[in-house]
Formats: C-alpha cells, sequence, structure tokens
C-alpha cells in the first residue's frame, strides 16, 4: 500500500487504522488530522467576503473579498509581516484558509460576523437574501 486514507467514523474504523499501523514497514509517514472545512462553511465564507467587498471601504480603498480574507485571516491567526524582496515592500505570512478545519473556520467567520458588526455591515443569507443577524454571543454553529 502505498498512499491510503481514512476517515474514522465508527468503532471498525479505529480497528482497521491500528492495523494498517502494525504491518506498515519501518520509516512510514502516518499523518492525523481533523476533518476540513464544510462546504457549507466554505459557500457562507466566500459569500460574507463579497458583501464586505461590496459594503465597506477600508481605510479609503475598496478591496476585494480576497483582500478582506486575507485581513481577517492575518487577524484570526496572528500573522507576522516580514519585509518583501522588493524594497519598502512587506509580506503577510501564515494566511492560508484551505487547511482550516471546521472549528477554525468557526471562528474566522465568527470574527468576521464581530468586525462586519462593529462597521455597520449586514450579511444576507445566500440562500433567500434576506437579512440575518446573529445574536451577540452566539457562533455561526457550521
Amino acid at each position: 500500500m502505498s498512499r491510503a486514507h481514512l476517515v474514522i467514523r465508527e468503532d471498525a474504523d479505529r480497528i482497521k487504522a491500528a492495523h494498517w499501523c502494525s504491518i506498515a514497514p519501518v520509516g512510514t509517514r502516518i499523518q492525523f488530522q481533523r476533518g476540513s472545512r464544510s462546504l457549507s462553511q466554505n459557500r457562507l465564507l466566500w459569500s460574507r467576503l463579497t458583501q464586505l467587498a461590496e459594503q465597506m471601504t477600508w481605510h479609503g480603498v475598496r478591496l476585494s473579498a480576497e483582500d478582506f480574507k486575507d485581513i481577517l485571516t492575518a487577524s484570526l491567526r496572528k500573522s507576522r509581516v516580514v519585509p518583501g524582496i522588493d524594497p519598502g515592500s512587506f509580506v503577510v505570512v501564515g494566511l492560508h484558509t484551505s487547511g482550516m478545519d471546521k472549528e477554525e473556520m468557526t471562528l474566522l467567520l465568527d470574527l468576521m460576523s464581530a468586525f462586519a458588526a462593529e462597521h455597520g455591515i449586514i450579511f444576507r443569507d445566500e440562500e433567500d437574501g434576506t437579512e440575518r443577524v446573529q445574536p451577540e454571543g452566539q457562533g455561526s454553529g457550521l
């Protein structure tokens, strides 16, 4: 077996994983990671980022949805700013959302809700176009 993936859904999956570990050759790399974010979280993320870009000017500049993703992810991940290659340029490192699990994505969506509320942005529900206001202190629950 050169590569195998297993999602643990029940005890039988744990047994299978243990068996694979017991027969794996020395030098085999085994990685455990949480499940990735859900498709509904991803849709909500990009819907809200697009709405931020449409409704908000950030320090006098209109930003894209991708720009807002970078700003919010940098805040969540407490990213670092390092000098860039070109003189006078800077790069924020550690911004990737693609590897976020459900819990991290929920934290990002909650941060986005708080940020939007501070700036008077109201998100519309993606499905029916109605406004959805998340009560203070309530997580997105996705």
